[in-house]
């Protein structure tokens, strides 16, 4: 009985310490220079595409892209596998003027046009598309903006939700797919005031290089003006 009890305890000491090693994995890695690296396509995914999307008032198809979802009883979710029990065929998932799920690409299509179009040439992940209606119907600037990771910033060979969280944007044809959050800054969230036409966000710099990003280092407030056609960054101090 003491040896159970014993093995017991190895195991809960080791999940503890998997657990803690998971947490501390750093989201940034520091080598001979702070250069975002991107990494290649994974070309052994099985990559299919959801029903295209239409956002009220806008004359394009959205064409959510992403990996197959396999799932096998009992356990998480495998990518790619044949050898399992059950499939998922949806990728995304539809709000109010919001597209969200891992996605690693979307493709514009206009109504009138059998031409479809990608939305970015390099490897993302994008985490939520979001169409700003009420600036579109203020401005006539149709504006997405995007939450997603492009680049491999903690080394581990893939871009993931391991990775740093950035902020872009894009024309609703998908065009002018923009890149507003600094290279190395942690998106925090983002909000839009519709009475200013502005769109606020906050980022955090690992200004200690740790790898991590805590009390220690630096939040930054910016906030882009939407109602122009060019998007300039701005900074504010409300502290």
């Amino acid at each position: 009985m003491k040896k159970y009890f014993k093995y017991i305890a190895f195991i809960l000491i080791g999940t503890v310490i998997s657990c803690r090693e998971e947490v501390q994995k750093p989201k940034v890695s520091y080598g001979a220079s702070n250069k975002v690296s991107v990494t290649k396509t994974d070309t052994t995914q099985i990559e299919i595409a959801d029903l295209p999307i239409q956002m009220e008032g806008t004359n394009y198809l959205i064409h959510p892209v992403g990996d197959l979802r396999v799932f096998e009883r009992g356990s998480k979710a495998r990518f790619g596998s044949s050898s399992v029990n059950d499939v998922s065929f949806t990728i995304s998932n539809l709000g109010e003027y919001e597209i969200t799920g891992y996605l690693q690409n979307l493709k514009f299509q206009k109504v009138d046009s059998d031409s479809i179009r990608p939305l970015s040439d390099k490897p993302v992940l994008i985490l939520t598309a979001t169409y700003l209606k009420t600036v579109a119907d203020k401005t006539h600037n149709n504006v997405m903006v995007y939450t997603l990771t492009d680049s491999d910033t903690n080394k581990d060979g893939k871009i993931d939700t391991s990775d740093i969280k950035t902020l872009y944007l894009s024309d609703i044809s998908g065009e002018n797919f923009t890149k507003v959050s600094a290279d190395l800054q942690e998106l925090v969230d983002w909000s839009l005031i519709e009475s200013k036409n502005r769109l606020y966000f906050r980022t955090i710099e690992d200004t200690n290089q740790n790898g991590q990003f805590d009390k220690n280092d630096v939040l930054h407030y910016n906030y882009i003006d939407l109602s122009s056609k060019k998007w300039e960054v701005k900074n504010y101090k409300p502290i």
